[in-house]
Parts: structure tokens; sequence; C-alpha cells
């Protein structure tokens, strides 16, 4: 079974279940209010005999129109005798119907042969769930940066590191609290250790708690995925590349870790110029200077990042090593 089908057979199963659960527990709630109320369970009984017998009306032809005309009547005063009981008792209009997550196609995935919204949802959202399956997103948030690591003095700019590395923090914060489609795209820049990821992996975290769909990853990681895709027959095609696209943020951890060959470069960038003209918002986080990026990648790359993209600089020590060998370091 390919990714596709695997996929698709999940997010199947996965409303097959919801629509299970919620008719089970619509069930439930009327067998226990029949218990109470056994005037309701004759008006349900009845209704499901209209039902049959307006079937055999029309298969009989015979006064066919007269004999539906009168059980939608009776039909009528039975659902609002229904309605009155349920008013007594202090329950909704909606008690006894099966709340379904999706109105459209009643949990089934599927509306008239074609396939629905919230089914198309439900697999983008795995494909997205199986891309950041490695992401350690649930490891970082806002609240376990501390920004006391950072040393308060002075960069050889003149720039206070610490007081900087504040601003950086409340920066990201802001970000995720107001982020929406039209955030701006962020390029992380600074040594090993500073802070990067943890930061951009709280992003992350908060902005998948407002509902958006994220896709976390390594460029190392995502180059070997296309990259299989690309050249592999058993893959699937541009499966990947089009949910990295399409994604309400990408987040590309390391740029300049990957081999860099020519695929790589020219997917990087085709990657990040179609999030561009889509108005996607990205965020990359690189170790490499201003020349170090210059030197690796084409001029139109370049011109991508620096033109299109706010950078956050990170200053200071190596955070890790700070965190493993605290009093040797003195912080």
């Amino acid at each position: 079974m390919s990714v596709r089908a695997k996929i698709l057979h999940q997010a199947e199963a996965e409303l097959d279940f919801l629509k299970k659960t919620r008719e089970e527990e619509c069930a439930r709630r009327k067998r226990e209010f029949y218990k109470k109320c056994e005037r309701a369970k004759q008006i349900d009984a009845q209704l499901s005999r209209t039902a049959i017998d307006a079937a055999k009306a029309v298969l009989a032809g015979a006064n066919a129109k007269k004999l539906l005309t009168k059980m939608k009547d009776e039909n009528l005063l039975l659902q609002g005798e229904m309605l009155g009981l349920l008013m007594a008792a202090n329950l909704p209009a909606n008690y006894l119907e099966v709340k379904y997550s999706c109105k459209r196609c009643r949990d089934t995935g599927y509306v008239d042969g074609i396939m629905c919204g919230c089914l198309k949802d439900r697999i983008k959202k795995i494909a997205y769930n199986n891309l950041n399956r490695l992401s350690p997103l649930a490891l970082s948030t806002f609240e376990s940066f501390d920004v006391n690591f950072y040393p308060d003095q002075k960069a050889d700019d003149g720039v206070n590191i610490k007081l900087h590395m504040e601003k950086v923090l409340r920066f990201c914060r802001e970000y995720a609290k107001n982020f929406d489609e039209g955030a701006e795209n962020l390029f992380l820049q600074g040594a090993t250790g500073l802070g990067k990821t943890h930061l951009s992996l709280a992003i992350a975290n908060d902005v998948i708690e407002r509902g958006y769909n994220v896709i976390y990853a390594s460029v190392p990681n995502i180059i070997a995925q296309l990259e299989k895709e690309h050249f592999d027959r058993d893959a699937e095609g541009d499966e990947t590349k089009g949910h990295l696209v399409d994604c309400d943020l990408l987040i590309l951890d390391d740029l300049g870790t990957e081999f860099q060959t020519s695929f790589s470069s020219a997917t990087i960038y085709n990657i990040i110029n179609s999030r561009i003209m889509y108005k996607k918002p990205t965020i990359i986080s690189t170790n490499f200077s201003v020349k170090e990026i210059q030197a690796a990648y084409s001029k139109r790359l370049v011109s991508r990042i620096m033109g299109d993209y706010k950078r956050l600089f990170f200053l200071g020590n190596d955070i890790r090593q700070a965190l493993k060998f605290p009093k040797k370091l003195n912080v």
C-alpha cells in the first residue's frame, strides 16, 4: 500500500470511528430519555413506522400524493409533541439527534461520491503529523527559555547580549501570539546552541495550539525525503513538497547543514520562493554567517532571504554547554 493510500485509509478509519462514537452517544441519550418518558419512545416508534409506510405508498402508486401529505402532517404533529416533551425535561431540541462533527457528510467523508472537505483536512493533518513525527515539538516552550543563561555583557559590536536576547524572546512571543496567514517570514541566525531551535519550536507549539497547521523539519531530513520522492519511482511524487508549500507555517531548521547539491539548492529555493508567492510565512534557522550563506547558495536564494525575511540575530555562548556544565561555565 502506498503512503498516500495508507494516509487515506487512516483518515477514513478515524472518521468511521468518530461516526460510530457519535451515533452510539445518540443511542445512549435516547435510551436514557425513553426510560424516563414512555411517550417519547412511542413517538419515535411511530415516526419510524411512518417512514416505512411512506416508502410503501410510493411503491404502491395509488393516491401516493394524498397519503404522503397525510403522513407529513402526522409527522409534524408527532415532532411537535416530541419537542414539547424535550422542553418539559429542560433538554435542547436536538438532544435526540446525532451530533456529527461534519453536518455536510455526516462523518462519512463523502458527499454524493465526492470527497468532503473534512476528510481532506484530516488527510492533510495526518500528513503534517507524519512529517513532524521526529520533531521535539513538545519539548520547547517560551516558559522554559531562560535568558539568565545569556551573559549580561556587551558583544563585539557593543550590544548587551542579555538585553538583546530578551528582546528576541519578546518578539518571538508576540509573533506566536499574533500569528496569522499574513505573518512575516523570520530568519534566525547565530552560532550553534544559542536558542534558535528552542524559540522556533516554542513558536510552533503556540501556533499549533491556535489551530494552525505547522510543519517543522530540519533541512537535511526534508531534503533527503524530497530527494527520495524525486528519484524513487515507488515514492509519492511531489506530495511532501506540496505539504511544505501549503501548510500555514513552515519551519526549516539548520539551513546549511544539508549535503549541498544542485538538487538541494534548487529544492530549497523553490520551496522558499513558492511560499513567498503564496504569502505563506516561513521561519528559517541557520548557523551560517551572511558570507557563508552567500558562498553556499545562489544569488536568487540569498536575495529572497535578505529581501523577504526579518532577520533575528542570536548572541552569546553555547547555551547547551551552559546547561550541561553550569558550574564550570559560571552561569
